[in-house]
């Protein structure tokens, strides 16, 4: 357990000083912020996912297959943080808004002015004892603007909205109890005047949550569990999910023995869609706790699956859990993309989602049930999805038994797809899917659950999937069912992917690499190296001046970045919970360090 510990604990950092800008002062909480400069919002990006949809496409169609050679950065600048930088940058009213990881301060950057000076930079202060309990390594992915705020998370559980045109602090609430090991590192999303965010720490058997706050004071409207019974979860009368494993009542306790489900897991880390045609959000849920299966005999719902809610109320409609019984950490927290696809002979209204354990699922998004399913990856733990039944059906010889080393489990922990999100564009009906080519060997043991501390039970050590690449960028399509091109990357692709109506694609490499592709053809355009590898999240927009721009955060670190942003020992592969054994040579290929970067054409 010490070990395990130690693995889970993040190196201090030292914040560096932008001195030549003031610091914006926390004021009193207040409700009305200054009103925002007058500016077309069609070529903003308010939100980490630009849309409620998460299909991370721009409209912006300058930057082409044509010219996207003569691309030249306009600005690179440090954020004055070290860690992984997995956050995108947003852009609203001629103002850039980053969160850096911990300390999480938000930075704005002035687009109506050359080389984007800061406007001002708010300090929310975490506890730094946060460092030592979030999982894999002190990241943050984003914030939201919406009505002339600013809203965002820190590590040590809060949630904070700030005025966009000055960082005056409007309000902050407190969400986590970090004591116990819980911690936040999601991007919230704005919906209907509530912004939703959820928890981490399933790995310190945290049970998970999405809570609704108001928009304007910052107080609860609704808390939904992800375990527990049914008026915890917020199940009722409305509560229809396709299948029958998912029927029944209070399954949040009794698919668990005894009260295992109050350090069930669970947690909403991941990232949140919405479709106001049918008032629908939908979200993941984590994995269960702990990674030792046996340890939690039955279904474990409602873990590692999807949710359907009313925003107003957090009322569940509907559920489909991806892996029952989680045997690997796959979770379920990853991106769910709304589109209306042909399938069967007519339109559909689907959600899309390449999961943790290498399926690319197509959902009816009113329902729940399940049209497709195919592998994204390679795949070893188990046989397919039944499509009558819904039911992931596992491989035997992959399942975890408590002291007996299972080898050759693919994909790996952070699943064929981790958190990075993919992107959709709607002119080549493409879904472009950043991800990982790694299995792992395990072993899994007895842990008992102490809080705030590890709730593993499992050693893992991850490799290179076959091929011996560690990543890749995939263009999927969803109706015909399979890859139409595919990029292999030697490190896993951890940053997220951007698809522009100029016919472009965008993604970062782990050694600092970012690149521009043909969305069509995977063609290699464009590339510029940066001085720390990419795991953040690429945007686009349009400036004051009326040119499209490219933004990007640098800065190596995450769960697969931990041997260079937490400065690990390459010789222990059990370090980073088995993932430094599959980076033990990122060290010779990048440097640790954050920085801002924007691209654009030469006027």
């Amino acid at each position: 357990m010490r070990r395990a510990a130690a693995l889970l604990c993040l190196a201090l950092m030292t914040p560096l000083a932008w001195a030549q800008a003031p610091a914006a002062v926390p004021s009193p909480s207040a409700s009305t912020p200054a009103a925002p400069p007058e500016h077309d919002p069609a070529g903003d990006w308010p939100m980490a996912a630009r849309d409620h949809a998460n299909t991370r496409f721009s409209p912006l169609a300058q930057i082409t297959p044509d010219n996207v050679a003569r691309l030249r950065p306009v600005l690179e600048r440090a954020t004055g943080a070290e860690r992984g930088h997995e956050a995108a940058p947003i852009v609203a009213g001629g103002t850039m808004f980053v969160v850096t990881p911990y300390p999480n301060e938000l930075l704005a950057l002035d687009l109506a002015r050359p080389g984007f000076p800061l406007k001002w930079r708010y300090r929310p202060h975490p506890d730094a004892a946060a460092q030592g309990v979030a999982c894999c390594d002190v990241v943050n992915r984003g914030a939201a603007y919406d009505g002339g705020r600013v809203f965002f998370n820190t590590l040590d559980g809060l949630a904070i909205a700030v005025d966009a045109a000055t960082g005056r602090e409007l309000w902050r609430t407190k969400l986590g109890d970090l004591r116990r090991g819980e911690t936040i590192t999601m991007a919230p999303l704005v919906v209907r005047g509530k912004v939703l965010i959820g928890n981490s720490g399933g790995e310190y058997g945290m049970r998970g949550w999405l809570v609704a706050l108001d928009a304007a004071s910052g107080k609860e409207r609704w808390r939904a569990w992800s375990t527990g019974p049914d008026k915890d979860v917020l199940i009722g009368t409305a509560f229809k999910p396709f299948y029958p494993q998912d029927r029944g009542p209070d399954l949040g306790e009794r698919s668990w023995p005894g009260q295992a489900w109050k350090q069930g897991g669970g947690n909403v880390w991941g990232w949140v869609s919405y479709d106001p045609r049918l008032d629908l959000l939908y979200h993941g849920t984590g994995n269960p706790g702990p990674w030792n299966p046996e340890q939690r005999p039955g279904s474990n719902h409602w873990t590692s699956g999807v949710f359907a809610r009313r925003p107003d109320s957090g009322e569940a409609v509907w559920f489909y859990q991806w892996s029952p019984h989680d045997l690997h950490d796959y979770d379920g927290v990853n991106e769910n993309v709304l589109l209306d696809l042909p399938i069967g002979g007519r339109t559909r209204q689907v959600l899309v989602h390449p999961d943790r354990n290498g399926y690319l699922y197509v959902l009816d998004r009113a329902t729940g049930q399940v049209l497709s399913a195919d592998p994204f990856a390679a795949v070893t733990t188990s046989l397919g999805v039944d499509l009558q039944s819904g039911a992931l059906r596992y491989e035997p010889s992959k399942a975890p038994r408590a002291g007996k080393p299972v080898r050759d489990i693919c994909p790996a922990s952070p699943g064929a797809k981790d958190w990075q999100p993919s992107a959709w564009s709607p002119r080549t009906r493409l879904l472009y899917i950043p991800h990982q080519n790694l299995c792992q060997d395990a072993t899994t043991s007895t842990v008992s659950y102490i809080a705030g501390t590890p709730y593993l039970g499992a050693d893992v050590k991850m490799k290179p999937g076959p091929g011996g690449h560690r990543g890749a960028l995939d263009a999927w399509d969803p109706v015909a069912r399979k890859a139409v091109w595919t990029i292999k990357e030697h490190f896993p692709v951890w940053s997220g992917a951007l698809a522009t109506a100029g016919g472009l694609v965008f993604y970062g490499t782990m050694d600092g690499w970012f690149k521009a592709v043909d969305a069509r053809s995977g063609k290699a355009l464009w590339k510029h190296r940066t001085p720390s590898g990419i795991v953040g999240q690429p945007v686009s927009f349009l400036g004051p001046d009326g040119r499209q721009y490219i933004a990007v955060l640098s800065g190596v670190g995450g769960w697969a970045g931990a041997i260079v942003a937490g400065g690990l020992d390459p010789r222990d592969g059990t370090a980073a919970l088995g993932f430094l054994n599959a980076m033990r040579d990122l060290p010779q290929a990048t440097r640790k360090g954050g920085a801002i970067h924007v691209f654009a054409l030469p006027k």
